[in-house]
């Protein structure tokens, strides 16, 4: 999960941004309202876990400019403000969760899952990543229009990593959020896992018109869905080719 961290006190700050990085998360921190609003637009982060009182611009005036624009982002609201009305106006303004200071971490890091959990409850249920379909609601997987069988936790996985949408997952993020594990459970079952969906999904794992790699291993990181930039690029090739044949 990406997460932005919006917090003018450093030093709680950068221990939110360490402690979600354990955790498996992919974490950047920012102390300011004008930098979050800047952030938010150029990365589309998962999750902001949202101080109130911010320079530059409040975190009710943060969350008020983030109305409408991010839907895809959910957002944690920290705050040492108890009065019950000032929580009102937080998730009457967008606010998916409120948390009040001082707080524990592991409450924190529940109320993420949470909330990563209810967002993807109403997802579109039909992912797709190149010839690569997974119905979320059938729970059946194709690839180029014929039938993959998957087992449930091959399933789980690959759900996991096209819900990512082709960022890195690292291995102990696979194994907290696809098997409950402990990172230190010393297993390499994910590597295990990705070899058999790599098998099932077939043609040595790459696509037979694009050449890309279905699921890629990011070196000393984990592994993501692959090759949606080389995709990307051979498609404004190919129409870039196709104007200039017509011109």
């Amino acid at each position: 999960m990406r997460v932005l961290i919006v917090e003018d006190d450093a030093a709680l700050g950068l221990f939110l941004q360490k402690g979600l990085k354990l955790e498996g998360h992919e974490v950047a921190w920012v102390g300011d309202g004008e930098a979050a609003l800047e952030y938010a637009a150029e990365h589309r982060p998962d999750l902001i876990v949202l101080d109130l009182s911010l320079p530059r611009k409040d975190g009710t005036e943060v969350l008020a400019e983030l109305s409408g624009r991010f839907d895809e982002t959910s957002v944690l609201v920290l705050t040492g403000r108890s009065q019950v009305e000032e929580r009102v106006k937080c998730l009457n303004l967008g606010a998916d969760d409120c948390l009040l200071k001082p707080f524990s971490f592991h409450e924190l890091t529940a109320r993420c899952r949470a909330l990563l959990r209810r967002r993807e409850q109403f997802a579109d249920p039909m992912l797709r990543h190149g010839d690569v379909e997974l119905n979320r609601m059938e729970r059946r997987v194709t690839r180029n229009g014929r039938l993959v069988e998957l087992t449930v936790k091959e399933f789980a996985l690959l759900e996991f990593l096209m819900m990512r949408r082709g960022r890195c997952c690292s291995r102990t993020e696979l194994l907290r959020e696809v098997w409950q594990m402990s990172p230190a459970a010393g297993t390499n079952v994910v590597d295990v896992y990705v070899n058999y969906l790599r098998k099932k999904l077939g043609a040595g794992n790459l696509d037979a018109d694009t050449g890309y790699s279905v699921i890629e291993t990011v070196r000393g990181e984990g592994y993501q869905m692959g090759g949606l930039k080389k995709m990307m690029t051979q498609s404004v090739e190919f129409q870039a080719s196709a104007a200039c044949a017509g011109a």
